[in-house]
Formats: structure tokens, sequence, C-alpha cells
């Protein structure tokens, strides 16, 4: 989405409806986008800055990497982008995770440096995300590149979701 000068706006990452911190959400159902909802969002159901910077680590990532934040895989298997790109960080191959069709057209360091923060942001355990200020700090070169466990943490079993990333219909038709 773009302003009246052409800058780049974010939406709601597909939430339906504007939730107000304070107030205990009516929700029934967990309501986002597959692949931008954190895990603690969705076994919540309370979004909070942390559940946004999830989302923004995940949209980093996909400008980045050119890829949609679930991507399928054979008949019914899915990858998550997040854990791919974790994956290649870890064996310190993260610029192979640049979109291809760029054609090695980039900064390497600016590319670097926005997949990290990406998966800085996106990181398993909410109180490891930083704030969209140190985000920022980081991407104009104002702050070091943060140092990452090389292998994505587990999430602990009070925040596995209570259902797993499988495949079904939208209500537009589209397969996900």
């Amino acid at each position: 989405m773009l302003d009246s000068n052409f800058n780049a706006k974010l939406g709601d990452f597909g939430l339906a409806r504007l939730v107000d911190h304070g107030k205990p959400s009516q929700t029934t159902v967990v309501a986002g986008t597959q692949g931008y909802m954190s895990i603690e969002y969705v076994t919540s159901r309370q979004a909070s800055k942390k559940t946004d910077i999830y989302s923004f680590g995940v949209v980093a990532l996909e400008i980045a990497c050119g890829r949609k934040p679930v991507v399928e895989e054979l008949e019914s298997s899915q990858v998550l982008m997040v854990d791919w790109v974790w994956e290649l960080y870890g064996r310190g191959q993260v610029i192979e995770a640049a979109d291809p069709k760029l054609c090695g057209y980039f900064n390497e360091e600016q590319m670097k440096c926005l997949i990290i923060v990406g998966l800085w942001c996106a990181h398993p355990n909410h109180v490891s995300r930083p704030s969209i200020q140190e985000a920022i700090q980081v991407l104009n070169f104002n702050a070091p590149l943060p140092s990452l466990p090389l292998d994505m943490p587990e999430v602990t079993s009070s925040y596995r979701p209570p259902f797993t990333y499988g495949t079904g219909t939208s209500e537009r038709g589209k397969t996900y």
C-alpha cells in the first residue's frame, strides 16, 4: 500500500479488526494470515507490540527473499519461510535466501542486515525480539547486527500452537 507521496505503508497483516490491547479480545477464533502470526498470538489471541514485531520480521524476510511466508512443497507438505531462512543462517549461507529475481544485483551487507533483522524480529521466543526502535537502528547501520543462535530456538511447550500448519482452502478458494 502506498500513501499520497508514494511512501510504502503496511497494512494489518490480515487481522480482521483493530485490537484494544487494554481489553480482552471478543474473538473466538484466531484471526490473521497464516505465516504472519506469532506462536503466542495464535495461542493467546492477544495482540501486542511483540506480535507486531514478529509480523514485521516476516514481512522483512518476504521482501528480502521474494517468497511467501508459507510455501507449498509436494502434495501436503509446507515449508515456513522463517524456518528455511534460519537454516541458511545457521549454515553461514544467509545471502542464499535473497530473492533470486534480483540476480545478485544488491548490496550484500544491506541484504544480510535485512535478513538477520527479519529473523531477529521473527524470533520464536517473544522475549528475544527487539523493539521496533532497536530493529530500525540496526537497519540504518546505527547499531551492530544481533548475534542470533545458529539453530532456530525451539518453542517451549507453553507456546506451542493448538494446531499445526496444514493445507486448507480460504474463503476465496485459494489453497494455502
